[in-house]
């Protein structure tokens, strides 16, 4: 792979996802970073040129929430690891968490992590800012981000703002888009004072209930309306959720699932143990299905992971040694969920899982491009992202739908070196990963020399 700049790029006979959402084997050239023309056997030089025959030409996912935990927590991630494993797994753009150290809550701490990233991400990059009951006028002029994230639960410090009074105060200022962790922290802390010492990883879904996320999810929806707010709901996780936005969601609100809220249950907790304890919590096989058809529906309109990753020693698995035994998957040391941290890494899996759902006929492989990619452009409002049409950026994935492949943990990118679909085998794997018209991952090899740059949001985040 070339390291220098690529100025002119030409994909040849790939099969490419129209806008319509159509297919057509056809020719796609890049000039400076933006798609210029696409059609048959079309008769430009270009300084790159890739064979795309038997491979499927989709937009770059934009991953609208993740952790990548730089500053202050980089011994289970960096901006460096996790782009690198975005770029594997065919994502081009990322929007970030303010749960760092310190804290994303100004615009001191946006600007510090904008830097970082322009130095180090392989692939572009966005911020939230973070709410707390104290920064509101921060909330309104830190630029740029997609908007402000609320913790209404599963948080402490600062970032936890779960009082209605603080709630409607940030509700009511500003038009910016508003993004929820959705669980009731009350009831949260009252159950886990229920059932306090048990240690079983299966229990966490049992303490943070579907209940509690019923509860913050219609409080954050009530104040959306009351205000005519934009309200986005992150990694929607319930079938009463879903019900409740089926029956009553305002044009100005979106939701999010999760892969693993999709794929994963409770019934996983019997092998895979706190290595898939996440916020909210893994559901049940009912919540499976409903999501599923609420994403189908567009009730629920996009994907994200939540990629969130710990350290095996985190969670609980520090005595496992052979990491190639048959069953090095399973948890062997079995924590009270309070002593074990949420979450999981997913950046690198998401596409190959969604396409494999595809190809198994659980849905198209146009909406999942849809919901990995084009929809996340449309709710944030990320400008020239999205689509295969002239005059949009060149931010591009070349899958191949017909090999087949597990993930393996010893390919993967992330720092962490684990993920919970360890095993599965799947197809849709990025071949070729372009960023802003440059190959910036090519079958196992990365091209060091390639930076993302700051994603641009309009102002409105209009639908």
């Amino acid at each position: 792979m070339s390291a220098s700049t690529t100025a002119t790029l030409l994909i040849r006979n790939a099969n490419v996802l129209l806008p319509d959402g159509s297919f057509q084997k056809t020719d796609v050239f890049v000039r400076n970073g933006l798609i210029e023309q696409i059609g048959s056997k079309l008769d430009q030089k270009a300084d790159t040129v890739i064979e795309a025959d038997h491979l499927t030409l989709l937009p770059g996912v934009i991953d609208p929430q993740v952790h990548f935990r730089e500053p202050g927590l980089e011994h289970k991630e960096d901006l460096t690891t996790a782009s690198r494993a975005c770029a594997r797994g065919g994502v081009t753009s990322f929007l970030e968490m303010p749960n760092t150290k310190p804290l994303t809550i100004n615009q001191a701490a946006l600007d510090d992590k904008l830097a970082r990233a322009a130095q180090k991400s392989y692939v572009n990059f966005g911020f939230f800012i973070g709410a707390t009951a104290e920064n509101l006028p921060d909330l309104q002029t830190a630029t740029p981000t997609p908007g402000i994230k609320i913790f209404m639960g599963s948080m402490h410090g600062d970032l936890l703002v779960d009082q209605e009074g603080a709630l409607d105060r940030i509700f009511a200022t500003g038009t910016r888009l508003i993004a929820v962790h959705a669980e009731d922290q009350a009831r949260i802390a009252q159950r886990r004072k229920e059932f306090v010492g048990i240690a079983d990883p299966a229990i966490h879904s049992v303490i943070q209930d579907n209940q509690a996320a019923l509860n913050a999810t219609t409080l954050a929806l009530k104040l959306s309306k009351k205000y005519q707010r934009r309200l986005h709901i992150l990694h929607l996780s319930t079938a009463e959720e879903a019900e409740l936005l089926r029956q009553d969601k305002p044009a100005w609100v979106t939701a999010e699932v999760t892969p693993q809220h999709l794929l994963l249950n409770t019934g996983f907790y019997e092998k895979l143990g706190s290595l898939i304890q996440m916020n909210p919590p893994i559901r049940g096989a009912h919540d499976n299905e409903v999501l599923w058809q609420a994403l189908q529906d567009g009730v629920i309109d996009f994907i994200a992971t939540d990629h969130a990753p710990h350290t095996l020693a985190e969670k609980g698995r520090a005595n496992v040694t052979d990491q190639s035994e048959e069953d090095a998957s399973v948890a062997t040391v079995f924590l009270e969920p309070a002593k074990v941290p949420s979450g999981m890494p997913g950046v690198e899996t998401s596409l190959p899982l969604m396409l494999t759902q595809a190809m198994q006929g659980r849905c198209t492989v146009a909406q999942v491009s849809n919901w990995m990619s084009t929809a996340v452009a449309k709710a944030y409002g990320i400008v020239g992202k999205g689509a295969i049409a002239p005059g949009y950026d060149a931010d591009l994935v070349l899958v191949d739908l017909e090999t087949y492949h597990p993930v393996l943990r010893e390919e993967l990118q992330t720092k962490c070196g684990w993920s919970p679909f360890e095993g599965w085998n799947l197809t849709g794997w990025p071949a070729v990963t372009i960023v802003g018209g440059q190959v910036v991952y090519e079958r196992g090899q990365f091209n060091e020399q390639v930076r993302g740059k700051a994603l641009s949001f309009s102002a409105s985040n209009a639908l």
